[in-house]
């Protein structure tokens, strides 16, 4: 099962993109709320580039690697990527009121749907906040 989360950012595309996949903003926005972090991120943006994001809570209770390996990259326009042996998609479109950002990735067995579109819905609103606060 695929689902898909989506979010306008009222800025440039060139702001956008070096935002989502820049390692030190990376560790600015990537977190499903505010008792989570990331610590640190890798990226090697080329198909066949491998990235990583530890994923940590804030109180050192528990922590993980995000990490895969990109599968194609359109600037400014795609990234699509495998992580385990599931798959996603981030799309980026332009408009006048800013980039359109979708986001669509197979769902895991561990937590339910609706779980699974908040925390990524969370993580793409925080990216949002980061980026528009930056202009």
């Amino acid at each position: 099962m695929k689902i898909t989360v989506q979010t306008t950012v009222r800025a440039p595309m060139d702001s956008v993109w070096k935002a989502y996949t820049s390692p030190e903003d990376i560790v600015q926005w990537n977190a499903a709320s505010d008792d989570w972090h990331t610590t640190r991120a890798t990226v090697d943006l080329r198909a066949g580039g491998a990235f990583c994001s530890r994923m940590e809570a804030k109180d050192g209770s528990f922590g993980f690697d995000f990490e895969g390996t990109y599968t194609n990259i359109i600037p400014n326009s795609l990234i699509e990527y495998e992580f385990g042996d599931r798959k996603a998609k981030v799309e980026f479109s332009g408009s006048r009121s800013g980039v359109s950002i979708t986001v669509t990735f197979d769902a895991e067995q561990t937590h339910s749907v609706e779980q699974q579109r908040e925390g990524w819905q969370a993580i793409l609103n925080r990216f949002r906040q980061h980026v528009e606060s930056q202009g």
